[in-house]
């Protein structure tokens, strides 16, 4: 079952991180619409598996959910080196991306359900070309994550509900970059992948009949990644060679809102942390031990803030607004061209339009400002033998989401 998913997963999703780090917040066409405010407490459709599963309560009998995420990112290097250095800018390091979401839930009795999301939480790509004057540094650096969640709810009363779910996530990491042996240059190409294994949890109390709260809780996930490494001209100095790399996915914390004001209007917001901190370093392991490669990374802890609305315009068609502020994880000391994020800014709108009884589908478009990052590694030495970079990124992502929500 796992191997059949992820491959179905993997035909269609070239990752791009759209939040702080290398996270994916592209888990519901719906939440989309509103950028994702009040996504632990709005309890709409299937997708709350992944945001909170105790608001699968909130959902009657079977319902099955699949959402399709379109993205393009776009990031262009700006040099601010002195005429006469060696190598392009690198040109647009982002590309088109389609990114899936499923969803299964069914009723197990009157006060307890079960759910079942398949998902990519944490994703990132980023691809310069062959002869940019960073090379040395990086010049592919792709993240891919298939997350499989089984879920289950509990009402506890009729303010009350809990819920519980399983993570088995997959991750594969491909990082390459020049190596500059004075007289030559060769390619390497580092590939590694691993499962790794967490939990969620979410409590939902309705503290009024139009008024809830969500709370909401991902857990870590330690990856330990085995694969090798390839160089173009193998030999010499650099051997081919079997490779280990350590990682821990980080854990969130989200606080949601949910009220419904009025017979046309509804208000969301969330808060949500993620402990970034624990990413230090990337370091790359030889099989005898030696490191590959070693680079800082010395992120930070980030908060997002999201609020939105939607307005009922008739009995069948429902428009969403929301707004958002997502930290970017590293400062501009340890930026890296592997990951050269900053703060970004949401906008979103979207529709749903109950076109069935039983079958509702939802549109949504997000433009996400991105501060621009700024990078000068020369300030700080952490790569005296792999050049120096100085400049900054013009910056943006694009994303439009669709969504089939079908109840049996």
């Amino acid at each position: 079952m796992k191997k059949s998913i992820l491959s179905v997963v993997l035909l269609i999703t070239p990752m791009i991180s759209n939040a702080a780090g290398f996270a994916l917040i592209l888990q519901s066409g719906s939440g989309m619409g509103n950028a994702y405010a009040g996504a632990a407490a709005v309890a709409e459709d299937a997708s709350t598996i992944y945001f909170n599963p105790a608001g699968m309560t909130y959902i009657e009998g079977t319902q099955v959910v699949g959402a399709l995420h379109l993205i393009r990112p776009r990031s262009e290097f700006n040099q601010a080196l002195p005429a006469g250095v060696t190598g392009g800018e690198g040109g647009d390091t982002g590309s088109l991306s389609l990114i899936p979401n499923f969803y299964y839930k069914r009723d197990v009795s009157d006060t307890v359900k079960f759910g079942l999301g398949v998902g990519a939480p944490f994703g990132q790509k980023t691809e310069y070309d062959d002869d940019w004057l960073g090379r040395f540094q990086g010049i592919k650096s792709e993240i891919k994550t298939v997350n499989i969640n089984p879920s289950l709810a509990f009402k506890v009363n009729d303010q009350l509900s809990l819920g519980f779910g399983i993570n088995a996530m997959w991750i594969q990491a491909e990082l390459t970059s020049a190596v500059n042996l004075v007289t030559s240059e060769r390619i390497s190409k580092v590939k590694g992948d691993d499962w790794g294994f967490g939990y969620n949890l979410g409590a939902i109390y309705q503290i009024t009949p139009d008024t809830r709260l969500g709370l909401a809780y991902r857990s870590k996930v330690d990856q330990n990644l085995t694969g090798d490494v390839r160089f173009s001209i193998s030999g010499g100095p650099t051997p081919n060679g079997d490779v280990t790399a350590e990682t821990t996915l980080p854990e969130t914390l989200s606080f949601s809102s949910f009220t419904h004001l009025n017979d046309r209007w509804d208000l969301l917001a969330d808060v949500t942390w993620t402990r970034w901190s624990r990413f230090r370093e990337l370091r790359v392991l030889r099989e005898n031990g030696s490191t590959l490669s070693a680079t800082p990374q010395n992120w930070d802890n980030t908060m997002r803030y999201s609020i939105g609305l939607n307005y009922k315009y008739s009995d069948t068609l429902k428009l969403r607004a929301g707004v958002a502020y997502d930290e970017e994880a590293m400062s501009d000391e340890f930026r890296t061209v592997r990951i050269p994020g900053n703060d970004r800014k949401w906008l979103a709108f979207g529709a749903a339009w109950q076109a069935t009884p039983n079958t509702k589908l939802d549109v949504a478009y997000a433009h996400l400002f991105v501060s621009n990052p700024d990078i000068n590694d020369d300030q700080r030495g952490v790569f005296p033998t792999r050049g120096r970079v100085a400049g900054d990124y013009d910056a943006s992502v694009d994303m439009i989401s669709t969504q089939v929500t079908h109840n049996f």
